[in-house]
């Protein structure tokens, strides 16, 4: 049997098949962008409270860090540079926006540079009672007002 060349595919009848085609997440480009991200990286997996960024960290090699409950830090980091340990400048500069703008015991973070910056926003998502919804909230309002400052 022979194949017309106008016919949508190879099959002796023509018939179509859908096929997934998986595209690349683009990766934000702005504060906000990774802000948004970020959230939509701990909405999907979890917010991950436990001293490290994510669990099992050495342990682990099969599972995505995509598909792993996050930190704020590591969901940042992974939603920027696609890997939760990497280091980017935007990563940074949304890391110390967000620093700034949570008060962890009524007082913001007491060393400015970056591992403290970390480890202020850290502290905050440790603190007892703290849920993945409040973290992507957190994450959402910090969006918005990012926006609302560049605007």
């Amino acid at each position: 049997m022979k194949q017309n060349p106008t016919d949508p595919t190879n099959f002796p009848a023509g018939d179509r098949r859908p096929v997934l085609v998986a595209l690349p997440t683009p990766r934000p480009t702005t504060v906000p962008a990774a802000f948004r991200a970020a959230a939509r990286v701990l909405a999907a997996n979890g917010l991950y409270q436990g001293g490290d960024y994510f669990p099992n960290a050495l342990s682990d090699v099969r599972t995505p860090f995509a598909s792993r409950p996050l930190s704020i830090v590591a969901a940042l980091r992974c939603a920027v540079t696609g890997d939760p340990r990497a280091y980017s400048l935007l990563a940074d500069e949304a890391l110390m926006v967000l620093a700034f703008r949570l008060e962890v015991d009524g007082e913001g973070p007491q060393d400015h540079d970056l591992f403290g910056l970390e480890a202020h926003v850290d502290d905050w998502a440790e603190t007892e009672g703290r849920t993945t919804e409040s973290a992507v909230a957190v994450l959402y309002a910090a969006a918005d007002a990012s926006e609302q400052v560049a605007a």
